[in-house]
C-alpha cells in the first residue's frame, strides 16, 4: 500500500482509539466501517485486522487504567468467565435462531440501556457526592472474592469507595453479553459497562476501566486464531494499531478528568448508535432495506 494512504488510516483512527479508551469498548464496530467504506478494504480483511487492533486498543487503555488504580481486575476475571462461557454458546447457537431476530431484540434493549445511562446521570453524580457507591451491603460473593474497591476520582478530587452487590446478576447479564458478542460479533464492552454500572453498584468509570482490561482478554483468543490463519494483513494492521494505540493513549489520559454523569449521557449516545446499528441489519434482513450509514 502507498504510504499516504497508510498515514491516512492512522490519522483516521486515532479517534477510534480514543472513543474506545473513553468508553470502554474495542472500537471494533468503528474500525470496520472505517477501512471499507473510506480505503476500500476487503470485510474480511478489516475484520482480521480489526480484532488483531482491538487487542492493541484494549491492552494500552486497560494497563493505563491499571497504573490509574481505576480498573477493578478481581471483578474483571470473575465476570470474564461468564462472557467467555457466552461467548462459546453464541458462536454456536448463531445456526439455530434467525439473525434478524437477535438484531432486533438487541437492538430494543440497547435503546433501553441508553434511555436508562442518560436519565440516571444526575444519580451518579449524586452518588459519588454523598458516597452512595459505599454504603450499598455487599453481597456474600462479593465479601467472599473481595470484589469491592475504590478509586481516586481526578474530576472529583477525592477517592470513591463503592461495595459490589448483584453478583449473580452480573455473571447472568456477562453470559448474555457474551452470547450477543459470539452471536452478533459486537464487542461484549458495549453491554458489560451498563451491567456493572446498573446491574453490580460499580461506579461509571470502573466500569469502563474494568471493560477496557477485559476485552484485552476475549479479543486476545481470537487475535490469535487470525493470526495462525495468516487472515491478518500486517502493512495494514501497522498504521491501524499505531493509529488506536496513540488515541487509547490520549483517551485515558481524558476520561478520569471527566465528569462521570457526562461520561453515562457520552456511553448513553453511543448505545444509541449500536442500537440504530442494530435495527439496520435486523431491518436490512427482513426487509432487504439498508438504512443510511449502515
Amino acid at each position: 500500500m502507498e504510504a499516504l494512504i497508510l498515514l491516512e488510516i492512522l490519522l483516521a483512527i486515532i479517534p477510534v482509539g480514543f472513543i474506545a479508551a473513553l468508553m470502554g469498548i474495542g472500537g471494533g464496530v468503528l474500525i470496520i466501517p472505517i477501512l471499507t467504506a473510506f480505503f476500500h478494504i476487503g470485510i474480511k480483511e478489516a475484520i482480521a485486522v480489526s480484532i488483531v487492533t482491538v487487542v492493541a486498543t484494549s491492552i494500552t487503555g486497560g494497563s493505563r487504567y491499571l497504573k490509574q488504580g481505576i480498573a477493578n481486575v478481581r471483578l474483571g476475571v470473575f465476570l470474564e468467565l461468564s462472557t467467555a462461557l457466552g461467548a462459546i454458546v453464541g458462536a454456536f447457537a448463531t445456526i439455530l435462531a434467525p439473525p434478524y431476530v437477535l438484531y432486533l431484540i438487541l437492538s430494543v434493549l440497547l435503546f433501553y440501556l441508553s434511555f436508562v445511562q442518560i436519565t440516571t446521570s444526575k444519580v451518579e453524580a449524586e452518588k459519588i457526592k454523598h458516597k452512595g457507591f459505599a454504603r450499598v451491603e455487599e453481597d456474600g460473593v462479593a465479601r467472599a472474592l473481595q470484589l469491592s474497591g475504590k478509586y481516586y476520582d481526578t474530576a472529583e478530587g477525592k477517592d470513591v469507595v463503592y461495595r459490589v452487590t448483584g453478583t449473580f446478576k452480573g455473571l447472568v447479564a456477562s453470559l448474555v453479553a457474551g452470547i450477543c458478542s459470539g452471536m452478533l460479533g459486537i464487542g461484549g464492552g458495549v453491554l458489560k459497562v451498563p451491567v456493572m454500572n446498573q446491574l453490580m453498584n460499580i461506579p461509571m468509570k470502573v466500569a469502563i476501566a474494568t471493560s477496557k482490561f477485559m476485552i484485552s482478554i476475549t479479543a486476545s483468543t481470537g487475535a490469535i486464531i487470525y493470526i495462525l490463519l495468516g487472515f491478518v494483513n500486517f502493512e495494514l494492521m501497522a498504521p491501524t494499531a499505531l493509529g488506536v494505540i496513540i488515541g487509547a493513549l490520549l483517551g485515558t489520559m481524558v476520561m478520569n478528568r471527566v465528569k462521570a454523569e457526562k461520561l453515562k449521557i457520552l456511553f448513553g449516545l453511543l448505545l444509541i448508535y449500536f442500537a440504530y446499528l442494530m435495527l439496520a441489519k435486523g431491518l436490512y434482513a427482513i426487509l432487504g432495506v439498508r438504512l443510511p450509514g449502515v
